[in-house]
């Protein structure tokens, strides 16, 4: 988590607020990209029923790219009904030890650019990205 923390607040614009339960949201001028989501009655853990306290959600850029992540072998990812038609993907806390610092750098950014204003986007690439 702290991987994610300062992957996060490293991009422009990006305010990390907290839940009541001290859980972390990154936001992008008001549109959280990435957040540890509250239990839901949606995500429980397949042997006990109980609900999963530890699920992070990413915005992805579109359906197609949800898609590609969620065939991912590893099983990492993963989506519940309460999430269809949303382009987003979910990850379990523990997971994150399952990635590498790069992949997770690419997850916090895809992320964040499927939610910053284009303008913002735009110049962060021109400066971080290959051409």
């Amino acid at each position: 988590m702290a991987d994610l923390d300062e992957l996060a607040r490293a991009l422009p614009e990006v305010e990390r607020g907290e839940d009541a339960d001290g859980r972390p949201a990154y936001s992008v001028r008001g549109k959280v990209f990435c957040w540890h989501r509250s239990p839901r009655p949606d995500a429980v853990d397949a042997g006990t029923g109980e609900r999963l306290e530890d699920v992070l959600v990413f915005w992805v850029d579109s359906l197609e790219e949800k898609d590609i992540v969620l065939a991912d072998d590893r099983g990492i990812f993963f989506t519940t009904p309460h999430w269809n038609g949303y382009r987003a993907v979910l990850m379990r806390i523990p997971d994150l030890a399952r990635i590498d610092h790069d992949e997770l750098r690419e997850l916090v950014v895809e992320a964040w650019l499927s939610r910053a204003p284009k303008r913002v986007a735009k110049a962060w690439l021109a400066e971080n990205e290959p051409a």
